[in-house]
């Protein structure tokens, strides 16, 4: 069946990232995966190649197109052959909502030129050691202090965290209020004296993705770093997670698409009894089942993409879609390696990366648990 999600001048846009990654990210991809993080300076190459805020204002020098199919191509693409170590994704889809809606117009002129031409990256940091999906838990604290607040805690689990030269910290500036009320969003920079990071953590997969720990110690952030309103970044997050976990679908898909074609090539290719694997019909059945479950979930995104675009998209649905999609990605991993028989079990295949990037798909973002339970209470239960 015909896509109807993108028109023209998104599948233009495609052939632009399909030679950006072509040239700037599958060359390098294996050395940054035995480096532990990519190098600094694709994320200007992807500035100047105008992949970064494509939503952001042309003044500032985005792409000015508060259009997410935009987004979706490099989501799409980005892990059509498991590259999400490129933490492109999480500085468009997910930051971008918070630097654009959240931010006065100084705080603009400050930070969005140099998000959108790669000169800072940013990521931002909400997880704790002892706190995962509650949010309201957080125990970082932000303590008022003149004109700066005092910011002593710890993240863990922060995509970009490395390499980050501006940090969304999640933290509570409220001591007596409930948890809803009690955070607030505040913007630390690379620099600010206690800022430390930790441990780029040693990960199953995305190996090339600089997942670190975060420390701050007395850190004194200027009051002019506040993001949004005092006492309600609780629900700023929630209005922003959806997005969030609509962008994870997208990089499902991509790579299902990708798994897909990958195991078609080798079932093709590889010859057991004399004949082609993919002949078998069990092979056939397999990958038969495969591709109509992923034209299914590419109907559903469809439908969820334009409602996103027109503001209706909702949280509960974007938590359902997050559990579905990324337990279908971890089923067809699962399956296309298991047809490619002992090869998939071998890192120069490719299926092999996709199992180990795929498996955090249904954790972070909100985990699979945490999702269906959403669901789950919105049916009254």
């Amino acid at each position: 069946m015909k896509d109807t999600l993108y028109e023209d001048e998104h599948e233009a846009f495609r052939e632009s990232v399909k030679a950006f990654y072509a040239k700037h990210v599958y060359p390098h991809y294996e050395q940054w995966e035995k480096d532990g993080q990519i190098d600094r300076e694709v994320w200007r190459e992807a500035g100047e190649a105008g992949l970064l805020g494509t939503d952001v204002p042309e003044e500032f020098g985005g792409g000015g197109m508060a259009d997410f199919r935009f987004n979706a191509v490099i989501d799409e693409e980005s892990c059509r052959e498991s590259t999400p170590g490129f933490g492109i994704t999480l500085h468009n889809d997910v930051v971008a909502p918070y630097l654009l809606e959240l931010t006065n117009d100084e705080q603009k002129q400050r930070w969005l030129p140099g998000f959108t031409s790669g000169d800072l990256i940013t990521a931002i940091a909400m997880t704790e050691p002892g706190t995962g999906s509650d949010l309201q838990s957080v125990r970082t604290t932000a303590r008022e202090d003149g004109d700066s607040f005092v910011l002593n805690g710890s993240k863990i689990f922060i995509t970009n965290g490395i390499m980050a030269d501006l940090v969304i910290v999640v933290a509570r500036t409220e001591e007596d209020a409930p948890g809803s009320k009690a955070l607030s969003l505040l913007v630390v920079e690379r620099g600010m004296e206690g800022f430390e990071r930790g441990r780029n953590l040693d990960k199953i997969g995305m190996k090339s993705q600089d997942t670190a720990e975060l420390f701050f110690d007395n850190v004194r952030v200027p009051k002019e770093n506040l993001l949004g309103e005092r006492g309600r970044g609780f629900y700023h997050l929630m209005a922003n997670l959806p997005q969030e976990r609509l962008s994870i679908c997208v990089g499902a898909l991509g790579a299902i698409d990708g798994m897909l074609a990958h195991t078609l090539e080798y079932v093709k290719g590889r010859k057991a009894f004399g004949q082609a694997i993919g002949s078998f019909q069990n092979s056939r059945f397999e990958l038969a089942d495969m591709y109509t479950q992923a034209q299914i979930a590419r109907s559903h995104l469809t439908t969820m993409i334009h409602a996103h675009n027109e503001r209706e998209l909702s949280a509960v649905d974007a938590a359902g879609a997050k559990a579905w999609f990324t337990r279908l990605q971890n089923q067809t991993a699962d399956r296309c390696l298991q047809l490619h028989g002992g090869y998939g079990y071998m890192n120069e295949y490719p299926i092999a990366r996709f199992f180990r990037d795929g498996r955090v798909q249904s954790i972070y973002g909100g985990t699979n648990e945490i999702m269906r339970e959403i669901v789950g209470r919105s049916l009254g239960l």
